[in-house]
């Protein structure tokens, strides 16, 4: 175990009544759960998302914390929140990182796996 390791897991809903596919906007909202495994405790600081829709358009999302929060989380400890994204299919997915820092000092990344966002049963 490393002593600077968060554990991230993702689960996302497409949002039917805040989307419009006549104008081409689809809205999803994503629920993540970030859990400090390491051994140190640690801050999360600011956050990086790149968001793909299926033409190919890429977003870019850089800012401090997460749903207007900074959680420290000691050692086995979780933060939960959700939030949103527009695109203009109903497809696309989104991947990421955390910046975060240790109580000691250390500054390490969190990589956030690639999830998929899609309309349900849109994919086989």
């Amino acid at each position: 175990m490393s002593a600077y390791e968060f554990a991230v897991t993702v689960r996302t809903q497409h949002l039917p009544e805040q989307s419009k596919p006549d104008r081409d906007q689809f809205v999803f909202s994503y629920t993540i759960t970030i859990k400090n495994t390491g051994s140190v405790a640690a801050q999360l600081i600011s956050r990086h998302w790149v968001i793909l829709d299926a033409n190919n358009t890429v977003q870019e999302v850089r800012g401090l914390g997460v749903v207007g929060h900074q959680p420290l989380l000691k050692p086995g400890e979780e933060f939960e929140y959700t939030s949103g994204t527009q695109m203009a299919t109903a497809q696309g997915s989104m991947y990421g990182e955390y910046f975060c820092v240790a109580e000691d000092g250390h500054r390490f990344e969190v990589p956030i796996p690639e999830f998929v966002l899609t309309l349900p049963h849109a994919l086989h």
